[in-house]
């Protein structure tokens, strides 16, 4: 593997500065009119600190997905103010997001989302291209290292296994060095050797690549790999859980009738 010297933050969580990655502040979205709205967020107020993997859960319907939309750009709040990297997202124009997504957060769902045509090279370079730039040799090599991807560059998607595309799609989102990395059940897919392989590496990107990773998931398994887990009950946070166990985990969704 290449060595090089890695960017300040990739010392783990205690060597981070108290400023969180990302806060939401009083987060309100509903869907719907008078008696059919559906209230999705309840004046939801919760920080990720940087460095950290944080997994958010709750019963279907709670309302973890929408606020990982939200807190991701991808949908927007009908009140409140989301923070990420010490911007204020909710005060951005479509153009103004397009470009903070692209250059500023990462993806990583269940789907893979990799484009069929284009090798596997290609697929974690395309964010990049989009951009009009090039990536920095050292910290792709790095990067696909760390991932076991480097025999597997020319590949075209449907030329790997389920749990190399994920791995491809977990590269293409380090690779901007993101303040956020966003998982929308990303081991949803994959069986759970598979799964637990990609969990690992998302958990070692936290740990060792100083990446702020916020999952969400359904499986107490693959919340247990989080340094904490977030909890959303009818569009409203309950409770957290550090140090989550997958048996901690299973107890407290209980409580929520999960």
């Amino acid at each position: 593997m290449t060595t090089f010297a890695l960017p300040p933050r990739n010392s783990g969580p205690e060597a981070f500065p108290a400023a969180p990655a990302v806060e939401a502040f009083n987060l309100s979205k509903g869907y719907g009119q008078a008696d059919t709205r559906i209230t999705a967020l309840d004046n939801v107020s919760v920080s990720f600190q940087a460095g950290h993997f944080t997994a958010i859960m709750g019963p279907s319907g709670s309302g973890k997905s929408t606020l990982m939309h939200c807190l991701a750009g991808l949908d927007t709040a009908d009140s409140g103010r989301i923070v990420l990297g010490g911007t204020d997202i909710t005060a951005l124009h479509d153009r103004q997001l397009t470009v903070l997504r692209r250059e500023r957060i990462g993806f990583v769902f269940q789907a893979f989302n990799l484009v069929p045509t284009l090798s596997a090279q290609q697929n974690i370079e395309l964010p990049l291209a989009l951009a009009g730039t090039t990536a920095d040799a050292k910290w792709f090599d790095y990067v696909v290292g760390t991932l076991g991807l480097k025999d597997r560059l020319t590949h075209r998607p449907h030329e790997l296994s389920g749990g190399q595309q994920q791995r491809v799609a977990v590269a293409r989102a380090l690779l901007t060095r993101p303040d956020v990395v966003f998982g929308d059940e990303p081991t949803g897919n994959l069986d759970s050797r598979t799964g637990g392989e990609v969990l690992a590496l998302l958990r070692r990107s936290s740990k060792e690549l100083g990446q702020t990773i916020i999952m969400v998931t359904h499986d107490p398994v693959a919340a247990s790999y989080a340094d904490r887990v977030v909890l959303m009950s009818d569009g409203g946070l309950v409770g957290e859980l550090p140090n989550p166990t997958a048996e901690s985990v299973l107890v407290a969704l209980g409580k929520l009738g999960a």
